[in-house]
């Protein structure tokens, strides 16, 4: 099989979606890699790395989209990649569907099969290609709320672990999932005051546990939120259902009631973000301010610190590319089911519920679009 791996034309993203050594296993298995020209250079890879491994150079995007079968990739393809990607071919990469409609209209009517780190799952329900870029992403909300939080940023001026003398940042983590759980370990490290809050009293428990004693964990309900939201110097958006938009945690009108400077990381935003008020931003542009609140919600948070996140995502992605690469879609798909889990279009119908639902489209079941 011909694997593709373009350089990505997100904003600011400088993530490649394969090591050197995953170009190495593929090329050892059989199949050919193509690797645009400076692909790695965000993550400190160079061409002659690749080239070493056995991966063979194209000069431009459209050479790899029209010879590869398999287009590995970290983002979703963007706008000016959508014409080039052809009928059957098989894509690998984040897509992140339910917070895009013109997205998934466009990877629709393109007629390949779109297969999303985000939604391939083991039999325990875990999702291990999205949580290494959780794992990032909820350390880097405390490093970056610490930064928006200064003054000079419009935030509080707060410190979050405060001085003798003087209180700590109040933090609100919304989800105990990985990347809140992450956050609220690192903000937990600089001495701030955390409060930790998720629906599941099994997960609430086990972050009781293994938590120090400055992250309380809270049962999530609507008046504990609002309470929080009065108290909170930072707040940090990390709830997730997978494949389907993020759930409304914090309305407009609740904004009002927090502090003038708060701070507000919304690391759901990939999936609409748990806030009313979030809308994309980048890293060139990444904070806006709506009643004195200053938000965060850069959708590609992991890019800014490439080469952590490259080793950190291709460390769990290449295994699933090697079986991928195995054979025919119908082959891999019943013999890893994950995969199956991780196929959200195929041909223009769209083969997973959560994704369907989100915008009311017709669902398909995979069995039925395959042979």
């Amino acid at each position: 099989m011909i694997v593709g791996i373009p350089r990505e034309v997100k904003p600011d993203e400088y993530r490649v979606a394969l090591l050197p050594v995953g170009a190495e296993e593929l090329t050892r298995a059989g199949h050919r890699v193509l690797i645009e020209a400076g692909a790695g250079q965000g993550s400190g890879l160079e061409d002659e790395e690749y080239v070493q491994a056995g991966a063979e150079l194209r000069e431009t995007p459209e050479a790899i989209f029209a010879e590869a079968d398999l287009i590995v990739k970290v983002k979703e393809p963007q706008p000016s990649e959508w014409k080039l990607l052809r009928q059957n071919q098989k894509v690998f990469t984040y897509f992140h569907f339910a917070a895009d409609r013109e997205l998934t209209d466009a990877i629709c009517e393109s007629g390949i099969t779109a297969l999303a780190y985000e939604t391939l799952s083991d039999q325990q329900g875990r999702l291990p290609l999205l949580t290494p870029m959780s794992e990032v992403a909820g350390r880097m909300s405390i490093q970056e709320g610490a930064k928006y939080l200064e003054k000079p940023q419009l935030g509080r001026g707060i410190l979050l672990g405060g001085v003798p003398g003087v209180a700590p940042a109040h933090i609100t983590v919304l989800g105990g999932g990985i990347v809140g759980a992450n956050a609220a370990k690192v903000a937990a490290g600089f001495g701030a005051d955390v409060c930790i809050l998720d629906i599941n009293m099994d997960r609430l428990r086990y972050l009781d546990d293994i938590m120090p004693s400055n992250v309380n964990a809270l049962f999530s309900d609507r008046h504990t939120i609002r309470e929080q939201l009065c108290r909170a110097d930072l707040v940090i958006g990390a709830v997730l259902i997978p494949g389907a938009r993020a759930p409304r945690l914090v309305e407009a009108s609740d904004l009002p009631q927090m502090k003038s400077g708060a701070v507000i990381i919304d690391v759901a935003v990939d999936q609409g973000g748990c806030f009313e008020t979030t809308k994309p931003t980048t890293h060139a542009e990444p904070t806006f301010v709506i009643d004195g609140v200053v938000h965060y919600c850069v959708t590609n948070m992991p890019g800014a610190v490439g080469r952590t996140s490259t080793y950190a995502l291709c460390n769990v992605t290449l295994p699933w590319i090697l079986k991928l690469a195995s054979g025919s879609l119908e082959e891999v798909v019943r013999r890893f089911p994950p995969l199956a889990r991780a196929v959200n279009i195929k041909g223009g119908k769209i083969t997973n519920q959560a994704v369907a639902d989100s915008f009311a489209l017709p669902f398909e079941t995979l069995e039925s679009c395959l042979p």
